[in-house]
């Protein structure tokens, strides 16, 4: 059971202390962490990493654990919070990491999760970021501070810092949903809209905040904002286990773990989290990490493709999914990169496209609704499964980072923004979104579905009453089916070759061998690994081949929709 905000607070009388240091990736230096430090006091580098009592936490994990309740906190010995006194928090952490059991057989891959970063406080996993930099920054007496954001970090660092006393001013690019805009001002932040670019718009904010001597919470830069993303790979190696159902292990590492990528920090915070597990002795692999961002703003796929040890950055982002659209992502690439190589992994891009697509296919397979961001990622899922970089039979967690609930425009005046216009490049980022995926065809009404296994039959059908009134009939073996095409007259068959009794290679010579029916188009379905023969028997008899795992829902719709033109 969760801990309640109440009880939560309840629980900080009792003081937690604990010594963070400071390391600098460049030159090795160490120092406690008693206040922000924007660079190492001894070369300059601006890499610092936190680092705990080790040896401490292995005497006392996993023991100490189950006493805790499971939220981002039971792991405070590896969080850069000296004094739980200073802990705000509204119960983030603890989301449910979930089987996309649906994907899984669409997609023939059975091992597919999601952590469902949805329901956080705000709906983001940017709630874990925010709970525990604004509790930094109320340990080191911050009563105001500058974010930039495209959306989830400003309604995140809003929300907590209304909680926390701090006045946050928040910069986004005039890109942004009203919605998001609309939420952020709700909990009484500074809303300045910069019509530019993510990039020009950090910019923007951080010459604010040096001019008025205000905090800047740096980003992938922030210790506290980068440790906080620790927190979804130790909840996910401890949830892992029990739905895989491998009781001889407390701790586990998927094959892969999949994120949208922007500026990197939710990958670089779960690779050091595993890092740590490794050298806890709680988990014996790293996983794969997979990196996905847009193809039209996709800096860290393009370097990487291109070789490099830095980003090139991408000046003006082509793309209508803005909440990821960074440009310049800064050091994260080079340390991302230098993971991949060496330990295997992805950077991919998809297209806008690809990603609304995903959206449509997640929310009508397994009934998740999410943001643009978190589609990203299993659009890119969907494009390494196909690719066979990932193997279907690999254990897979997704990060569902989002889900977004608009504020009514009722709910505030017309002064809640500022703007701030910045002069437009002449190939800037329109704003807009694209329309709905095309209808299928009216001319297809009645399809006949002959499928011996029920769970893909009810899959099929499924995905067909998501996109029109279609009359659909069912059959589970051969014998049935024939008499069911008969009888009804179908518009369309979607047909299964392996079946008892009578096969869909016998059900293909009985219909083709009646003049009333061997006109009717039939999309064959199928597990099978055809051999060079059995493709010859099908070749001139079937409009379509599709390979069970290998397609998604929408290609099976655009492959109707071919047969009905």
């Amino acid at each position: 059971m969760k801990q309640t905000p109440h009880n939560q607070r309840e629980a900080t009388r009792h003081k937690f202390e604990h010594q963070v240091w400071l390391e600098c990736a460049g030159c090795g230096h160490r120092v406690l962490f008693t206040h922000p430090l924007k660079a190492c006091e001894k070369c300059g580098g601006q890499w610092l990493d936190a680092s705990y009592d080790y040896d401490s936490v292995r005497e006392q994990w996993p023991a100490v654990l189950s006493e805790r309740p499971f939220d981002m906190w039971r792991y405070r010995e590896l969080l850069p919070l000296r004094d739980d006194t200073n802990k705000v928090t509204m119960g983030e952490g603890g989301t449910p990491l979930l089987h996309a059991t649906n994907l899984g057989l669409m997609l023939g891959a059975p091992h597919i999760y999601f952590k469902d970063e949805r329901q956080g406080p705000t709906g983001s996993f940017k709630d874990r970021q925010a709970a525990l930099a604004i509790s930094v920054m109320k340990e080191h007496d911050m009563t105001e501070a500058v974010v930039a954001s495209t959306g989830n970090v400003a309604i995140s660092y809003s929300a907590y810092s209304a909680l926390a006393g701090i006045k946050m001013w928040t910069f986004l690019t005039s890109l942004v949903p009203p919605e998001k805009m609309r939420e952020v001002a709700l909990y009484g932040s500074e809303v300045i809209k910069v019509t530019a670019s993510y990039d020009q718009t950090k910019k923007v904010a951080a010459d604010f905040a040096e001019r008025k001597g205000i905090f800047l919470d740096r980003g992938i830069r922030s210790i506290a904002a980068r440790e906080a993303m620790k927190t979804v790979a130790f909840e996910m190696a401890e949830q892992l286990p029990m739905l895989i159902g491998d009781g001889d292990t407390l701790w586990r590492a998927p094959d892969w773990y999949i994120q949208a990528t922007s500026g990197g920090m939710g990958p670089v915070g779960v690779w050091k989290a595993y890092e740590e597990m490794v050298r806890l002795g709680l988990v014996d692999k790293m996983p794969k990490l997979a990196c996905i961002q847009v193809a039209g703003c996709a800096p860290m796929v393009h370097s990487f493709n291109k070789g490099l040890d830095e980003a090139e950055p991408v000046l003006n982002p082509q793309t209508l999914v803005i909440t990821i659209a960074t440009g310049s992502p800064g050091p994260a690439y080079t340390f991302l990169s230098r993971v991949i190589r060496e330990h295997g992994g992805a950077f991919e891009a998809v297209t806008d496209e690809e990603v609304f697509r995903a959206m449509h296919v997640m929310a009508k397979l397994d009934g998740v609704s999410m943001e643009t961001a978190a589609a990203t990622a299993f659009a890119g899922l969907f494009k390494l499964l196909n690719k066979g970089i990932i193997k279907r039979d690999e254990v897979v967690v997704v990060n569902c980072s989002g889900h977004t609930f608009p504020v009514e425009k009722h709910l505030l005046g017309d002064e809640w923004a500022r703007t701030v216009d910045v002069p437009k490049r002449e190939d800037a980022v329109e704003e807009g979104l694209l329309g709905s995926l095309e209808q299928l065809d009216g001319r297809v009404q009645s399809i006949v579905i002959i499928e011996d296994n029920p769970q893909a039959t009810l899959l099929l059908r499924r995905i067909l009453q998501t996109r029109g009134e279609y009359r659909i009939f069912e059959a589970h073996d051969g014998i049935a089916g024939l008499e069911l095409v008969r009888r009804e007259r179908p518009d369309l068959i979607l047909l299964d070759l392996m079946m008892p009794g009578m096969d869909g290679f016998e059900v293909l010579d009985a219909l083709k061998a009646d003049e009333n029916l061997s006109d009717v188009p039939v999309i064959v379905i199928t597990a099978k690994e055809l051999t060079i023969a059995e493709r010859q028997r099908l070749s001139g008899r079937i409009d379509k081949l599709m390979q069970k795992g290998s397609f998604t829902d929408e290609e099976l719709l655009t492959e109707i929709l071919k047969r009905a033109a």
